[in-house]
Parts: structure tokens; sequence; C-alpha cells
């Protein structure tokens, strides 16, 4: 299994985490700020969180992550 790929975006304050490439057709909010994106045959393709820092703050510094 390929390693996912993690995105900060720090001016939406938003982490998203590609899952595997595909188009989205509909995504599903599973916790409040946090949202699953699905393909046509409704498998993952992404994860968005929403207000990333307030969760994550303490790792995001950490974590070299690429900038959407």
């Amino acid at each position: 299994m390929k390693k996912p790929k993690v995105y900060f975006d720090g001016d939406a304050d938003a982490l998203y985490i590609v899952a595997k490439k595909g188009a989205e057709e509909e995504f599903v909010e599973v916790a409040e700020g946090v949202n699953v994106e699905l393909d046509k045959h409704k498998k993952v393709i992404g994860i968005e969180i929403l207000n990333a820092s307030r969760f994550l703050s303490p790792f995001i510094k950490k974590l070299h992550l690429k900038r959407a």
C-alpha cells in the first residue's frame, strides 16, 4: 500500500490527506469539520480536516507538510 500524501493549507487552515487519485463525486461529513471524499464507486480518495490547527497545532509544525 502506498503511503498517503498529506497537505496543509495554512490560509484555509485545512489538512488534506490523499488516499488515492480520483475525481471526487461526493463527500460525507463524518464529524464536525471532517469530510471524507468519495469517488464514483464510493471508495475513499481523501480526508479533509477543517480548522486543522485547532486539533493538530502541536503536530503541524513538526510535520514537514507540502503546502496545498
